[in-house]
């Protein structure tokens, strides 16, 4: 799998052609925009609106917008924030981890999770967090299942919604050879 950040053309757009393929991942994952309200139809989720979103996102200095890819497929993307707005948080922050609903169950979240957790390690940061709406015992599931603890509860900056904020502390790398890699 390739973690690489999304191409942008000189005026800081998203190419036409990963934009189609964000979209559909976006689209793939109606069940998680039901519950979140990011876009007004679940069900008709739009281009310009999955570049909106994006933009809005890569609009703070501190963001990357990564895209997974496997046999040359976009599986995933994942937003990433170096830094908090909140300047008494110190740690970075992954903002939005997604996966194609027909990639899922494979590995590829959870592979994507630790290739940013080693980008941050490599970068001299010691622990990651992220929140997970409260309606969301999927996501939960997921993060805690990697290693990541609830810290706190609250609303999240943008829209007030319930969230757990996890954290996970990055330390040195256990490992990933074994039975189980």
């Amino acid at each position: 799998m390739i973690l690489a950040p999304v191409p942008l053309t000189p005026d800081r757009d998203i190419p036409a052609p990963v934009l189609t393929e964000l979209t559909a991942l976006y689209a793939s994952n109606r069940e998680f925009h039901a519950l979140s309200g990011d876009f007004p139809d679940p069900d008709d989720v739009r281009p310009e609106q999955v570049a909106a979103g994006l933009a809005d996102e890569l609009a703070h200095p501190d963001a990357e917008v990564l895209l997974a890819r496997a046999e040359g497929r976009l599986v995933g993307v994942v937003v990433t924030l170096g830094r908090h707005p909140d300047p008494a948080d110190p740690d970075p922050w992954i903002g939005l981890l997604m996966v194609d609903v027909g990639a899922q169950g494979k590995g590829y979240g959870r592979r994507i999770a630790e290739g940013v957790e080693e980008r941050f390690r490599a970068a001299g940061r010691d622990a990651v967090r992220l929140a997970v709406l409260e309606s969301n015992p999927k996501g939960l599931a997921f993060w805690t299942a990697l290693g990541y603890e609830v810290i706190g509860r609250r609303p999240d900056l943008e829209r007030g919604r319930p969230c757990a904020v996890l954290r996970k502390e990055l330390g040195k790398e256990l490992g990933t050879g074994g039975a189980g890699a």
